[in-house]
């Protein structure tokens, strides 16, 4: 049950503006920036980001066919403002763990309560 259109609708309104606020300055929560594959138009989207073994991983709450994820595999890179800092992350490919095993405890029992079992995985530009 990865989160309906509709919902995406209002988060992208209402919900997205008010995050930005926090994220990108307050872990888990990160913002990704990236240009429209077709418009080319710059993006600013909120997220979930885990540091895991020097990886970071995106949960993708609204599945692998969202189009930020769609834009930043494409590009096959984006910049991660993550924890007051912004990260140059290359690699970009979607992943997909049932078990959300990656995630930390907490996050892992939303996810799989929202059955989002795919994440973006990226590591830091060299």
């Amino acid at each position: 049950m990865v989160f309906p259109r509709a919902l995406a609708k209002f988060n992208r309104h209402v919900t997205n503006p008010a995050a930005n606020v926090l994220a990108g300055r307050v872990p888990p929560f990160g913002i990704i920036v990236h240009k429209g594959r077709k418009s080319g138009r710059a993006y600013r989207t909120p997220v979930w980001v885990f540091d895991v073994d020097g990886e970071f991983r995106v949960a993708l709450t609204y599945g692998p066919g969202a189009d930020w994820v769609k834009n930043v595999t494409a590009a096959r890179g984006f910049d991660l403002e993550w924890k007051g800092r912004t990260v140059s992350l290359v690699d970009a490919e979607v992943v997909r763990d049932p078990s959300v095993s990656w995630a930390p405890p907490g996050v892992r029992q939303v996810l799989h309560g929202i059955d989002a079992e795919h994440y973006l995985r990226a590591r830091p530009a060299v």
